[in-house]
Parts: structure tokens; C-alpha cells; sequence
């Protein structure tokens, strides 16, 4: 037998004592590195998929990570045959919408950056002296997933965008888990693992850095927190709120904004350039959802209004008459493709759409077009389920038909759902569907009252409505009364960084907002219970 690495999807032959670097160069693979590959700056992680055995010993360098994840430069193949699988952090560009939710027009453009002459200001004060374009980035910083817009503060437009997956993950899939991680390592590494990727984000930019005046940054608490280097413990821990949001309650300071500059953060702009982290309406709901709010003018919005976030975090705010309400779900990564046997993010070769037809063929679709699937993300798995509860070959409680332990979506089982993938979903599912109902319940309506649902997140442009409500995922209301809006985050970071007006109505707006906290409302256990099943919300009966 030879001995085989194959590193996102691309195969080579490698002689034993081969890096994971190497092969990858070899390969044409870029892995990010800044210390030319002597495991000092910890950036080139890759993740071991299958044939760990066949490699090198953690070296000291390696130390502070776990699950799978190891440092290019320094895992060695250390065997004569065999084959290992392993992808980077960065496996390909995911997909990025392209068309804004809101707009803003150049009459009303009112950034904070400005310029006289050749000087640019920041909020009418001098910030350095230099020709050339006024540019800033908003950044929706998310658990799974990063991604940022480059936009012109004179014209309002859009000038590039980027995105990757959050190299984080190696600290764990959700936030609980990389408070704890920080915790237990010194170092800052997961802010400086962030950073570093960042930082290579920005320069491939179709810009010179040195223009870029302000970042606005939107994150869930944690997320945004790690960023700018606070300590996140106490996020962790009842009542799970940011040292930000403790400072304030003290009269420390007069928001839960954070702000920094990119010298400190060493991020490549102009070394004075204002990094702004948005301001949390409270707890695990961060300046993510305050960010969503803003791009839907929640706030001001007519009727029983919501608007719902899915991620690994759920975010949920609904207005009622004026009145503001927000929750966080503890959904995990499963509907982002974590904790999934061949779950993945949306990129080039996830399977995004499955149909079965009324003879049971099963047929899906790829992102790029692909002939070969690599896996599965969030808008193909509430697909797969809907497909699965409609066709009879999954019951409401998640038992696949014939006893089955998984289900086979793409050919020789490169592709399938398992048993534990679908209590997994359901479980996210679950918590979705619980906060919802608790928070609809302090208002004393129901879901099904609803006269606008928006509905966010990384998959909701995607996603098939009747799949989700087949499965109970979103509520059983009316296409007419959903409205899809992909990521509300970065379109609210966006007009954050174009509008000072509107960054000035966020804060007034998360001043003002009810926050319910759902593990302690004892009815909590009973709408999770009722909400892991595969059935639309509110159904009664086990009838799928």
C-alpha cells in the first residue's frame, strides 16, 4: 500500500515524514502562516478528518490543541502507507450575499470618517493626513463562519467582500466551549488565532490597507469579547454577561460598546483606525442580533413583529406594540453543519437542496455545481429532514423507517445521516423552538400571531420554507408573513459603519430592551421536549 494525504479534497501520494505543510504546497493548497513554518505564530491548523494514527506525535508547539486539530508545520506523516484526511481552516470562499437588505443613499450617508482636503477626520476630529479613498469594513463576526464587506464611506458602495470559517473552532463549536478554553490557556490564543487570520483576510483585500479608517464589528457576546481581548469568563456564568454589561450596571461606563484601534489590535489599516464592537442588548444576545434589529428597523416595525437569527447561538427579538423582547437559544452548531457526521459550512461541494420524488429516487444540489458532494450544510440538512418526515422515511420522533441507523444521501455512503445527527438537529431544533414559545408566552400571544417573521442567519436565504415548517424549525405562518433575510448582521454592521444616525438609534433601541432568560422559566423543559420533535410548532397529536 502507498501512503496517501488528502487535503481539501486533493489527493497526493507523500513519503513518510512529509509534513501536512509540504503536502499541502505541493498540492497548491495555501495554508496561512506568518513565521515561515517554525510553529511559532500557531496559524496553519489543519483538521485530521480520518488517519490520525498515522501521524507525528503532538509536538510542544501543538499543546494548546485538541479534538483532531493540528499545526501544519509540524504534524508529520510517520507511517509507510495509509491514507489521512484533513482540510484547513480556510477550505474555500463561502458564499457571500450580494445584494444589501437595506441601502443607504448618499444623502444619507453620515460615517463617522470624513475628509477636508487631504485630512481625514474621525468624528470631525484629525486622524492623519493622506490622499486616496475613505474606506471601512464591516465585519459580522460569527461562531462558524467570518465575513466581511470593504465599503467606500464617500459613495456608501460596496467595494469587496471576503469571508472564512472561524479558526477558532479548534478552542470548540460553540461559545460555551471556547469561554472554557480560554480559561484553561494563556496566551489570548484564541484572539490571536483570530487575528492572524483576520489580518490575512484584510490584505487580500482589492485595497491598500493603510485607507481603511474604521471596522465595525458584529458578533454574538462571546465572539465579539474574545476579539478585543476581555476576559469572557464571566459570560459563562450566571447571570452570562460581559464584563461590558457588568461596567455598565456599575456606572463604569455609558454603553457595552467596545472600542480599540488597529495598532493595538494589529490589524493592517491606518495604524489609528477605530475598531468598533457594536453594543449587546444583553447576555448570550450579543451585537449580532442588535446589528439584525437594526437592519430590519425592528424597532419601528408595525404589528407583532420578530426577527430570529439561527446559528450556533440563536438570537430572538420580537416587538409587540413597542414593545421589545429578546432571547438566546443554546441551538449549537448542528444547523450550521457542526456535530454532523458530514455536516459543513456553505461552501463549494456542500450539498444544499435534496428531493425525494414520489417513485423515492433521491436526487441534491451542490454548491459550484460539483459532481462530487464532500458533505452537507444547514439549508440540505432542514431540506433532508423535511424530504425525509413528507416521504415516510422518518417519523416524528426522529426513527428513521426499517430501523435504520442512518440514511445514505450521496453515493457510496460518502454522504449520510446518522441516528445521532438527527437527535442532534433535533435538539437545536428544540431550543429554537422553546425560546420562541417563552418568549411569545411573556407577551401573551402565540407564534401563529405573528404578522411579520423574519427569519436570518448564515442559510436563511436558502432555506425551503416548507421544509422548515414541516419539521417545526420556524413558525407554521404563511410565505407571505416570512421574510428571508440572510445575514441581517453584516447588513446592520453596514449601515452602522455608513450612518453615525443609525449607530446613534441602535444604542437608544438596545437601552430599552426586555431580555428573558429561558432556563428559568419552568415551563422551558416542556417546550424543549415538544420542540425535538419532527412536527410543525404548535401541532398537537403525534401525527407528523
Amino acid at each position: 500500500m502507498s501512503l496517501e494525504i488528502k487535503v481539501n479534497g486533493k489527493s497526493l501520494s507523500a513519503q513518510s515524514g512529509s509534513s501536512i505543510f509540504e503536502c499541502s504546497e505541493e498540492l497548491g493548497v495555501h495554508v496561512p502562516t506568518s513565521c515561515n513554518k517554525n510553529g511559532k505564530c500557531r496559524e496553519c491548523i489543519v483538521e485530521i478528518t480520518a488517519g490520525a494514527e498515522l501521524l507525528s506525535d503532538l509536538s510542544s508547539e501543538e499543546e494548546h490543541l485538541g479534538g483532531g486539530f493540528r499545526l501544519a508545520c509540524r504534524a508529520r506523516l510517520d507511517a509507510d502507507s495509509g491514507s489521512v484526511n484533513c482540510h484547513t481552516m480556510r477550505r474555500a470562499k463561502m458564499r457571500i450575499e450580494e445584494s444589501g437588505w437595506k441601502t443607504i443613499t448618499k444623502k444619507e450617508l453620515s460615517p463617522a470618517v470624513t475628509r477636508e482636503g487631504n485630512s481625514v477626520l474621525l468624528d470631525g476630529e484629525p486622524l492623519a493626513e493622506a490622499p486616496g479613498p475613505l474606506l471601512g469594513i464591516a465585519l459580522d463576526l460569527g461562531t462558524t463562519t467570518v465575513v466581511l464587506r470593504l465599503l467606500d464611506l464617500e459613495s456608501g458602495k460596496q467595494v469587496d467582500a471576503a469571508s472564512f470559517e472561524n479558526p477558532q473552532r479548534f478552542g470548540g463549536s460553540d461559545v460555551m466551549a471556547r469561554i472554557q478554553y480560554d480559561s484553561d490557556h494563556r496566551g489570548r490564543l484564541l484572539q490571536r488565532t483570530l487575528l492572524s487570520y483576520l489580518a490575512h483576510c484584510i490584505e487580500d483585500l482589492d485595497c491598500d490597507p493603510a485607507t481603511i479608517y474604521e471596522i465595525i464589528v458584529a458578533g454574538n457576546t462571546t465572539m465579539r469579547d474574545l476579539l478585543f481581548g476581555l476576559d469572557v469568563s464571566s459570560i459563562g456564568q450566571r447571570p452570562y454577561q460581559s464584563v461590558t454589561e457588568h461596567e455598565l450596571h456599575k456606572g463604569l461606563r455609558e454603553s457595552t460598546r467596545i472600542e480599540s484601534t488597529a495598532k493595538k489590535l494589529r490589524l493592517p489599516a491606518c495604524p489609528q483606525a477605530r475598531i468598533v464592537g457594536l453594543p449587546l442588548v444583553s447576555g448570550h444576545v450579543g451585537a449580532d442580533a442588535a446589528a439584525c434589529l437594526l437592519a430590519v428597523d425592528l424597532a419601528g416595525s408595525d404589528g407583532l413583529t420578530a426577527i430570529m437569527d439561527i446559528g450556533t447561538n440563536t438570537e430572538l427579538i420580537v416587538n409587540c406594540g413597542g414593545r421589545l423582547l429578546a432571547s438566546s437559544c443554546p441551538a449549537g452548531p448542528a444547523f450550521e453543519g457542526g456535530a454532523i457526521s458530514c455536516g459543513m459550512p456553505g461552501l463549494e461541494g456542500a450539498i444544499e437542496s435534496v428531493r425525494i420524488d414520489a417513485e423515492g429516487n433521491l436526487g441534491y444540489e451542490v454548491i459550484g455545481n460539483s459532481a462530487r458532494a464532500d458533505g452537507i450544510c444547514g439549508s440540505g440538512l432542514v431540506e433532508l429532514l423535511g424530504e425525509l418526515l413528507r416521504s415516510e422515511r422518518m417519523d416524528h420522533l426522529g426513527r428513521l423507517a426499517n430501523e435504520a441507523d442512518r440514511f445514505e444521501v450521496a453515493e457510496a455512503g460518502s454522504v449520510y445521516l446518522s441516528e445521532e445527527d438527527i437527535s442532534q438537529l433535533a435538539q437545536a431544533k428544540g431550543a429554537n423552538v422553546a425560546g420562541l414559545e417563552i418568549v411569545m408566552k411573556n407577551l401573551g400571544r402565540s407564534s401563529r400571531d405573528l404578522d411579520r417573521f423574519y427569519l436570518a442567519g448564515g442559510f436563511a436565504s436558502r432555506l425551503d420554507l416548507d421544509s422548515a415548517r414541516r419539521i417545526g424549525l420556524i413558525p407554521d405562518l404563511p410565505d407571505e408573513k416570512i421574510t428571508r433575510i440572510g445575514n441581517a448582521a453584516i447588513e446592520g454592521a453596514t449601515l452602522a459603519l455608513l450612518s453615525t444616525h443609525k449607530r446613534r438609534e441602535l444604542e437608544e433601541t438596545v437601552s430599552r430592551i426586555e431580555h428573558i432568560e429561558l432556563e428559568t422559566d419552568p415551563d422551558f423543559f416542556d417546550h424543549f421536549v415538544e420542540g425535538c420533535q419532527f412536527k410543525p410548532i404548535g401541532m398537537k397529536g403525534s401525527r407528523p
